[in-house]
């Protein structure tokens, strides 16, 4: 029985890492499928996603363990990853939920491979939705004064559930460095790209009154600095005077969807790699599943 992988690599720049990385595939019998690399000559990093299948019955961690000298050689942070087991996501949202609403629509019908482990909310706003989709609901309720037992309940969920991404499907709460550190590269949230222009309360009444002509929204990795993470994807819609208030906030929250469910789908196809404030995100690969689905 055939299997199909992806191995992920980043480390420094060197000749003969992919001649070191094919040979050994071949010689255990495996088929490259799809390879995407790039050689960050700003910061002397190579970055790689390559996808293939275990054709000799050489199962996920024979090839592991035969890859390890290889990854040391070259002094690699890398990843086989096993392609049939779906990744372990938990949602988190407040009390706009376009984004929650799309994601669940898009994972029932089988556009978004993951495994909901839960939904986390600050308000009860969505408890019937995700109960109704059989999915366990979660109720943190978060004040000034009990942030730190708010955060202490959401971390045992994490580790509960062996969650392996956290998503931020418009949820208005600040995450504690500490959780975000620990969770470096394993949380993504969606905001507006009207920042820093238009904060606080409706910024997109704000863009109307100042006339502005591009709605954008943008999914970043979450880190200690407020919106200011390694960003993964973004998108814009064009707008005109003829547009209400009401017209922006619609737009606005089909783009901030739409771009938050691509986000999602180049970590879970493991095609993001964190390369110090920025990111390398490899496209997905042609007639994949993603690239299907996803418009």
């Amino acid at each position: 029985m055939t299997s199909k992988l992806v191995l992920t690599v980043k480390c420094r720049s060197a000749r003969g890492i992919l001649a070191a990385i094919s040979t050994y595939l071949a010689d255990n019998g495996c088929n490259i499928a799809d390879s995407s690399q790039f050689n960050d000559r700003d910061t002397g990093m190579f970055f790689m996603r390559m996808s293939f299948i275990s054709e000799q019955g050489v199962d996920h961690a024979a090839l592991s363990a035969g890859f390890t000298p290889i990854a040391d050689r070259f002094g690699m942070d890398w990843e086989i990853f096993d392609t049939s087991k779906r990744m372990k996501v938990l949602l988190m949202v407040s009390r706009f939920g376009h984004c929650l609403n799309d994601l669940l629509y898009r994972w029932k019908i089988g556009a978004l491979p993951i495994d909901i482990v839960g939904v986390v909310s600050n308000h009860f706003d969505y408890q019937k939705l995700v109960v109704n989709n059989d999915i366990p609901f979660h109720h943190i309720k978060v004040t000034k004064e009990n942030k730190p037992q708010a955060e202490a309940q959401l971390t045992d969920i994490v580790a509960s559930t062996d969650t392996e991404l956290v998503v931020l499907a418009r949820y208005m709460q600040v995450l504690s460095d500490q959780l975000c550190a620990r969770m470096s590269g394993r949380i993504i949230n969606i905001h507006h790209s009207f920042l820093p222009s238009f904060k606080g309360a409706n910024p997109y009444k704000q863009a109307y009154e100042r006339g502005v002509k591009l709605i954008g929204a943008t999914a970043h990795y979450v880190t200690a600095d407020l919106d200011e993470g390694p960003i993964i994807e973004q998108d814009t819609a064009r707008i005109t005077h003829a547009q209400s208030a009401e017209d922006y906030t619609s737009i606005g929250r089909d783009v901030e969807s739409q771009v938050l469910a691509r986000a999602i789908h180049a970590h879970i196809d493991h095609r993001t790699f964190v390369n110090g404030e920025r990111t390398v995100v490899f496209p997905a690969s042609p007639g994949s599943y993603a690239s299907e689905r996803i418009g």
